[in-house]
């Protein structure tokens, strides 16, 4: 391997990752194809519309499940970052042309698959005067203007820790904002080295002071200790974030990082009652959780812990929260 798909050359980080074969995966990590009506339905629109979303691109496992519940993810600012973290899948390259349509294109997408949350998450954007701040901004205010019944996570980049730009994202007033941690102090410039631990942190605390439910994510099996993943658990409820998930790193290709540990359903069943224990308003926690899986369910159950009442609009989410078939990637 001497390049990546679609042409640049490999950095040596990569080469010498590409040295460690791709880890076999454990048998506790593993999902059921689940085909219920909800996702039957939106698999047949979205192709016979020609939409796209994270959730089918990326081969999320959960999207049984999401799908089921009308929720979906989708990807803003084009398909190439301006940064590179060592687990993510999206590549680093040249950005694509600034798209100013792409939040109608976006909104209209959720309109058309009905869904009752949706996600939006951006590539870094650091080639632009803001960073991609107003069209993170602009995608939310045009999904909730669509879509006045559909729930708006935005899982955004730092932005530089820039309180401007930031301020810009939060004027649109997604139900959740969301910024991944994702990493331990310890590892954390070697394995993202755009960002800063204590910035990350500062983006939260400031969305926090904004008024916003506020949620971050721990990869776990990428060099940490446990003793660690407990310290940033306090440092992210100190910070001032109410939804904490936590996921077991798997590796997108060889060039990637290499998977240093399998993280046992056990270990993840500890974390999540120590993150309960801590204070966290919503914990969810498996080998195959993601930040966005069903982000609405998890919203909304967080939002009545805090005694907080759903807005009449998405009040239909608070009946989704308190089904009994819960969250089948997560730990108990």
């Amino acid at each position: 391997m001497s390049a990546v798909p679609g042409g640049r050359k490999l950095l040596r980080l990569e080469i010498r990752n590409a040295e460690t074969p791709i880890e076999k995966k454990p048998e506790w990590i593993k999902t059921k194809a689940r085909f219920g009506p909800e996702y039957r339905a939106l698999q047949s629109l979205v192709k016979d519309e020609g939409l796209h979303t994270v959730c089918q691109e990326a081969g999320c496992p959960n999207i049984f499940e999401c799908w089921e519940d009308r929720e979906a993810t989708f990807l803003i600012g084009g398909s190439q970052c301006t940064r590179r973290c060592d687990f993510c899948q999206i590549d680093t390259g040249k950005p694509a042309d600034y798209d100013t349509d792409e939040p109608r294109r976006v909104a209209e997408s959720v309109e058309k698959m009905n869904l009752r949350y949706a996600t939006v998450t951006g590539v870094a954007r650091d080639d632009l005067p803001d960073e991609g701040a107003w069209l993170h901004a602009e995608t939310v205010r045009e999904i909730h203007r669509r879509n006045p019944g559909t729930g708006v996570e935005i899982l955004a980049t730092d932005f530089s820790g820039n309180s401007e730009l930031l301020a810009e994202v939060f004027s649109s007033r997604p139900e959740v904002f969301a910024h991944n941690v994702e990493t331990v102090p310890r590892i954390f410039k070697r394995i993202r080295p755009a960002f800063r631990y204590e910035r990350s942190l500062d983006v939260l605390t400031q969305a926090r002071a904004a008024g916003l439910i506020t949620k971050s994510n721990l990869i776990l099996g990428m060099g940490e200790e446990p003793a660690e993943v407990s310290q940033a658990l306090r440092d992210l409820h100190d910070a001032g974030t109410d939804i904490i998930t936590l996921t077991q790193y798997l590796r997108p290709s060889p060039r990637h990082l290499p998977v240093s540990r399998w993280v046992k359903p056990e270990e993840f069943v500890a974390f999540k009652q120590e993150a309960e224990e801590i204070g966290f308003l919503g914990v969810l926690a498996g080998p195959l959780v993601r930040s966005s899986y069903r982000a609405g369910r998890l919203w909304a159950q967080s939002m009545a812990r805090k005694g907080f009442e759903l807005p009449e609009r998405l009040a239909h989410l608070a009946t989704e929260a308190e089904r009994s078939d819960g969250f089948v990637q997560a730990v108990g």
